[in-house]
């Protein structure tokens, strides 16, 4: 267990907010953790890599990270295997992990920021593909009586960019281990974006390591570096909405994209709506609308996260305006 005060988290978060914490603490097993929680004080805020949060200001209290690590292999079958894998992994190792192995299911989640913990809150997802789809269990600590508990997939009830963690057991359980099952024989999803067409571009058959290697050269191509300019990935959730909603739009937009959810409902690309506002390459001070994705909102420098903030707010403001849908930032603001 390591622990520092007055801890600058700047590598913990990637908009690059250089911002401290009060005490920042760091374990690396599930008995350290619950040494810890007997002793620290509440509030406090539990981070992954910081893919997902947006600082404000310094945070005056206690951040916990986990550096849990390692994959296990818990069961295997010829159709499939489960993977167990620490909370603190880079959840990028782990897709790379997969792909090594010739295990399906992982790969359109290539070089998604963040750690394993967080896949399982958040339900991180790219490409046509959730982490609910590959996830099978997930293995926490109760913060109030230190217990274990196990959450089956189905008890997480997983949604779009949702899970109980982020709803009613947000900050009553801690995330230690999750357990994936992936695939043992070939099973690829292509259809989303354009990933069979650059397969085909590029002469290359659909296999594991292909898949990957077109799905990063196509995030990079879209995406930051958040080591070259702070971001956190995909600001805004893509909104979902009626079909009746969706036809109207349809009516004024005939090319507007569309993914449908379900029998009635639909979802709209944010990043699309937001760059028919003309937000696409703007920015307000140092805070700006990246100019090759439009849902990507970047630190140009300096920015603290005010002014993310308060471009946000105008982002959603325009959206709202011009069509009638509400936008929700995907990246928690922290205070």
């Amino acid at each position: 267990m390591k622990e520092y005060t007055d801890f600058s988290i700047l590598r913990y978060n990637t908009f690059g907010m250089d911002v401290k914490a009060s005490r920042f603490i760091e374990y690396t097993s599930v008995s350290e953790l619950k040494t810890l929680l007997k002793s620290v004080e509440q509030p406090f805020l539990h981070i992954g890599g910081g893919s997902n949060l947006l600082f404000l200001s310094d945070y005056k209290g206690t951040i916990l990270h986990s550096a849990i690590k390692g994959f296990e292999i818990v069961s295997q079958t010829d159709e499939y295997v489960d993977v167990k894998a620490g909370a603190g992994e880079i959840w990028d190792d782990f897709v790379a992990y997969t792909v090594s192995c010739g295990w399906y299911g992982a790969e359109n989640l290539s070089i998604i920021p963040g750690e394993v913990g967080a896949s399982a809150v958040q339900n991180i997802g790219a490409y046509g593909v959730e982490a609910k789809d590959i996830i099978l269990s997930v293995h926490t600590v109760d913060v109030a009586d230190l217990s274990e508990r196990i959450f089956t997939n189905r008890e997480c009830t997983y949604s779009y960019r949702y899970s109980k963690f982020k709803g009613e057991y947000k900050g009553k359980y801690i995330v230690t281990h999750v357990t994936y099952r992936l695939s043992r024989k070939p099973c690829f999803h292509l259809s989303y974006g354009n990933i069979s067409s650059e397969l085909e571009k590029r002469s290359l058959p659909p296999t594991l390591d292909n898949v990957r290697s077109v799905i990063i050269d196509v995030r990079r191509s879209k995406l930051p570096e958040p080591s070259e300019l702070g971001n956190a990935g995909s600001f805004f959730m893509n909104p979902v909405v009626t079909v009746e909603k969706f036809k109207e739009l349809q009516s004024a937009y005939p090319d507007i994209p569309n993914y449908q959810v379900g029998d009635d409902a639909v979802k709209i690309p944010a990043g699309w709506m937001i760059d028919r506002c003309g937000w696409k390459g703007r920015s307000i001070g140092r805070a700006g609308v990246y100019h090759k994705q439009a849902l990507v909102l970047v630190n140009l420098g300096g920015a603290d996260g005010q002014e993310i903030v308060n471009l946000a707010g105008e982002v959603i403001k325009s959206v709202k305006d011009k069509f009638g849908v509400e936008i929700h930032p995907e990246v928690n603001y922290i205070y």
